[in-house]
């Protein structure tokens, strides 16, 4: 048999078995549960005769199902609240931050307020099952939460979450290395650092040690040293929970930390699809006309090859840039030493507080041609239109480029 990856939400499936009168044991619609009510969201509020209804979205049910239900008959009391909070917003930003008094003798909800608390149930179901999507397919030991409270912006379209390059055709990131240090307990004098020529990049308490631009030589899969030794940092992965926001001052999508980093701790890899840089200059070309490009030129030894991190990448792909930025970019070498293709390492240049965003220079070592959603790092280099920088920093440069 065939199988084919359905991009359908499972509620979704189901409300088009029930419109079709169809049943489908994989996905719960039996004889037993064809009948089944669930409340998915509250749509609007009336008053008839005293009595306080509310029109209810059914939990896999088409809309065209939608009833008015008594405000007693509901069990539901955090979607009363989402419903009663979305409909205090609204008003709010209606009357630009002034006193809110809400009438509690309204009798119907105008449909302008309606539409909007609708709006705002679709985005927290989106973006809840975006948050499960992405703790699903990351690999790193903290968690990643989503939050929007700034407009009605969903989850990014055409974004695929992943853990490390993924190369173009005929790139390859592994270069078969098969030897590794022999340690019994790393630093030793042979260890992989030293094999390279340079210096263990960490200190005992696990923090770099190193000034910026000078390479990182982690302990690779053929290392004798075990998971637990000092020089195994990058390849572990992200160690902080992260909450992807949106931001209040229209630089869309950021990155905030929900832990204290330290100073000089490993935050996260910068991923994405690695390209030629003839293939970053055509691509670039049609990143302009939709204003904007994820693009960061690997070019520690050489200017071959480039990530693209627009359609596929992780958390790093919605750090926004900033003239005054909390982390740092490091060049990191560990079961691949083909100098054109190192790992691109993000660290803490300071203590970040918990709830803080985090940032970097899009123009720091090694060349960035990079955007967030909402501000595009463009490459000097190609002569394109200064961008406005909206970071805000006191040492701001005025521009990305």
């Amino acid at each position: 048999a065939w199988y084919v990856p359905c991009l359908a939400s499972l509620e979704t499936l189901q409300e088009l078995c029930r419109k079709e009168n169809l049943r489908c044991k994989s996905i719960g619609i039996t004889n037993k549960s064809l009948k089944k009510y669930e409340v998915e969201y509250l749509c609007d509020y009336k008053v008839e005769e005293g009595t306080k209804y509310y029109l209810v979205k059914w939990k896999g049910w088409p809309e065209s199902s939608n009833t008015w239900e008594p405000q007693k008959n509901l069990n539901c009391p955090l979607l009363l609240q989402n419903f009663l909070s979305d409909r205090d917003e609204y008003l709010s930003r209606v009357r630009e931050g002034k006193a809110l008094k809400v009438r509690n003798h309204v009798k119907a909800l105008k449909p302008a307020i309606a539409d909007y608390i609708v709006k705002k149930a679709k985005q927290r179901i989106a973006l809840q099952r975006w948050k499960e999507e992405l703790n699903r397919k990351k690999n790193h030991k903290g968690m990643i939460l989503v939050e929007n409270t700034v407009d009605l912006e969903g989850p990014p379209i055409d974004f695929y979450y992943i853990n490390e390059y993924k190369p173009a055709p005929g790139i390859n990131v592994i270069n078969g290395i098969t030897t590794g240090c022999e340690c019994a307990d790393c630093p030793a004098e042979k260890c992989c650092p030293k094999e390279a020529g340079f210096i263990l990049a960490y200190n005992k308490q696990k923090k770099l040690k190193i000034q910026p631009g000078l390479p990182i030589y982690e302990c690779n899969s053929f290392c004798r040293c075990g998971p637990d030794c000092p020089n195994r940092i990058v390849q572990k992965g992200t160690p902080y929970s992260l909450c992807i926001f949106r931001t209040n001052n229209g630089r869309g999508w950021g990155v905030k930390t929900l832990q204290t980093i330290k100073t000089n701790s490993f935050v996260m890899e910068y991923v994405g699809e690695v390209i030629t840089s003839e293939e970053a200059e055509r691509r670039g070309q049609l990143y302009d006309n939709q204003g904007n490009t994820y693009l960061f030129d690997l070019d520690y030894d050489s200017d071959e090859f480039t990530v693209d991190a627009a359609r596929y990448g992780n958390v790093s792909h919605f750090v926004n840039h900033s003239c005054d930025p909390n982390l740092q970019v490091f060049n990191v070498f560990i079961d691949n030493l083909d100098l054109r293709l190192p790992r691109i390492a993000l660290f803490s240049t300071r203590t970040i507080k918990a709830g803080e965003e985090l940032t970097f220079d899009y123009q720091m070592k090694g060349s960035i041609d990079l955007t967030s959603d909402s501000a595009d790092g463009l490459s000097p280099s190609k002569k394109r239109i200064r961008t406005v920088c909206k970071c805000g920093a006191v040492c701001c440069r005025g521009y990305l480029n």
